[in-house]
């Protein structure tokens, strides 16, 4: 094999002295791409590690993220808030996925990964639509209980990431000792393989041409709204797999953030910063960047040199073995920019793992990190962003990047340019 990819499953798979690829969204004979069926194996061998690390017997999954990540199986973003879809990881039996309707008789024909008898059709309670009364809980409960038995960890505790209160009641019910398993999923998901890393630069590398669209398009007269539409269009044309939301915020929106977009029309000397957040084959992006329109105030590249300054701080910190209360430390307290307390200003100066979930570990923020920090290893890929106000009381800038973290430091795959303030259709 290339000596820039590695011949294991379990390693990040990459040689870091190489830039890291985005290499198209086909499949080819002539360039080594992302491999899926490697990516598959390295994701259910990381939580297997992580469940018999645990203590745990059986991991029991309704956390659309992590079914995708133990099973491989996907329904489209209709699943995404349904709480209809589960799986079951038990001891070193191949893992149980129970899907909607005739989802199931797809992956049967369609996942050769899978075991077909371990694709079942089955839902619980939909959000509480399907009342508990009926039984459907009561039933799969019991069915759990028996595949955990058959699996040969009968008496050990399963974890369960998130359900419906009514199933854990059932579960209980059953007799299974229920315990959180979204941690021990979260640990899995930490460091990503050289196919999830591909697939993270490939989703950046979309974005970046989107964010070419919006430097064009900032002009009076157009909307924000107007802004989110093209964005959405031009991604999903890209290949994007869910457009989860594009934040737009302009003028004397910016101060305070409000997360959102509205169908406000730009005007000259607006400052105005979005955040694109989509995904390619299920690995996201959260991306910010910052421009004016037409002009820039003294005020408002201030606020856009310092918070430059403060996110370049965070990204020279990182490296394997560096806390993310060292790279929290860095950045401003609230108070500092005009919040009351850090908790007003959480995700303001923040930073969050990427893959299939929009926030992974680690977090970082001096809500949470000064006193309970991470470690960062080889591997992870994270955002870092950050946000000041400027001094007209109204305008502000927001700036994100995205890095993997390699054997001795950082690679930014977030590569619009932002070490300046962008000036779209300057005058």
């Amino acid at each position: 094999m290339p000596n820039s990819v590695k011949t294991t499953d379990t390693d990040p798979n990459w040689r870091w002295d190489r830039r890291i690829p985005a290499l198209g969204h086909t499949a080819v004979d002539f360039e080594s791409r992302v491999n899926h069926d490697r990516l598959r194996r390295y994701r259910l061998a990381r939580a297997r590690d992580a469940l018999k690390q645990s203590g745990c017997g059986a991991l029991l999954l309704f956390d659309v993220n992590n079914i995708r990540y133990v099973t491989g199986t996907k329904i489209g973003e209709w699943e995404r808030d349904k709480m209809c879809r589960f799986a079951l990881l038990a001891g070193d039996a191949d893992p149980w996925v129970w899907d909607f309707g005739s989802a199931a008789v797809h992956h049967r024909e369609y996942c050769g990964w899978l075991l077909p008898d371990h694709c079942r059709a089955g839902v619980v309670g939909m959000r509480g639509t399907i009342p508990p009364s009926f039984g459907l809980m009561k039933r799969h409960a019991a069915e759990i209980a028996d595949l955990i038995k058959t699996a040969g960890v009968e008496g050990m505790p399963v974890g369960v990431d998130y359900a419906e209160t009514a199933m854990f009641f059932e579960l209980q019910q059953a007799g299974l000792n229920v315990v959180d398993g979204q941690q021990i999923m979260l640990s899995a998901r930490e460091i990503k393989n050289f196919d999830e890393i591909h697939l993270l630069n490939q989703a950046a590398a979309m974005v970046d041409g989107v964010y070419h669209m919006i430097h064009e398009e900032l002009k009076p007269g157009v909307r924000e709204n107007d802004i989110v539409a093209e964005a959405n269009r031009m991604l999903y044309s890209m290949g994007s797999d869910d457009v989860e939301a594009i934040n737009a915020i302009s003028g004397e929106r910016c101060n305070p953030h409000p997360h959102n977009f509205t169908d406000r029309y730009l005007r000259p000397g607006d400052q105005a910063f979005f955040d694109i957040l989509q995904s390619y084959q299920g690995y996201r992006t959260c991306y910010y960047r910052t421009f004016n329109v037409g002009m820039a105030t003294a005020v408002q590249v201030d606020a856009y040199v310092k918070c430059r300054e403060w996110l370049d701080a965070a990204i020279d910190l990182i490296r394997p073995g560096v806390g993310t209360d060292q790279v929290a430390g860095v950045w401003p307290t609230a108070e500092e920019f005009g919040f009351p307390d850090e908790m007003s200003a959480f995700g303001l100066q923040f930073g969050h793992g990427l893959g299939l979930a929009l926030h992974e570990r680690p977090i970082i923020s001096r809500v949470c990190s000064l006193e309970n920090p991470m470690e960062i290893k080889t591997g992870m890929v994270f955002a870092l962003e950050t946000y000041c106000p400027a001094e007209d009381g109204y305008s502000a800038a927001r700036i994100e990047e995205e890095v993997v973290v390699t054997d001795k430091g950082c690679e930014v795959i977030t590569l619009f340019p932002a070490k300046d303030l962008p000036i779209a259709n300057r005058y």
